[in-house]
């Protein structure tokens, strides 16, 4: 079956059988491999990306749901000139990842959570990104990143990140 959307703002066509999920099209059909395969149930998050500006979890979606849609994966947050987006700078500054395997699925998530629930408190942030599993951090560096990267998001601002020999 062919399924016609967008992704990263460039047209594509996956031919893939029906019960293909957005993920494996994603990661197997475009190689775009930021967005990571970890439950295959939608419980861990690290599949993440945005459809139509939403989060979502693409090892939920059969790809042939996305026809026509406008999907953005880890791989087209930044700047075309390699400028992070600035929650991925936030993540980098806040040292909000250990493994990096989460990584991709929580940075889509916090850009959602974001750009959804502008100055979420701590709490708030933690609640609402409880889909999203890490195994390394504890979160207290994730939660720090997610709060800066929103301020940096809301006010347009680039996240300073320190520079190491």
């Amino acid at each position: 079956m062919q399924v016609a959307f967008k992704v990263n703002g460039r047209q594509v066509t996956v031919d893939a059988p029906p019960n293909t999920f957005l993920v494996h099209a994603i990661r197997e059909h475009l190689h775009l491999t930021g967005t990571h395969v970890g439950c295959d149930t939608a419980q861990c998050g690290a599949c993440t990306v945005h459809v139509n500006g939403r989060a979502v979890k693409s090892c939920n979606v059969l790809v042939a749901q996305a026809a026509g849609a406008d999907i953005t994966t880890i791989e087209g947050i930044a700047e075309a000139d390699g400028t992070m987006h600035p929650m991925q700078a936030a993540f980098k500054e806040c040292h909000g990842l250990q493994c990096g395997f989460c990584t991709p699925g929580m940075v889509m998530s916090a850009i959602d959570l974001c750009t959804h629930h502008p100055k979420s408190s701590e709490s708030e942030i933690r609640e609402l990104l409880d889909g999203n599993l890490c195994r390394c951090t504890g979160y207290q560096n994730i939660v720090k990143a997610v709060k800066m990267g929103g301020e940096a998001m809301a006010s347009g601002t680039l996240v300073k990140t320190t520079v190491t020999a």
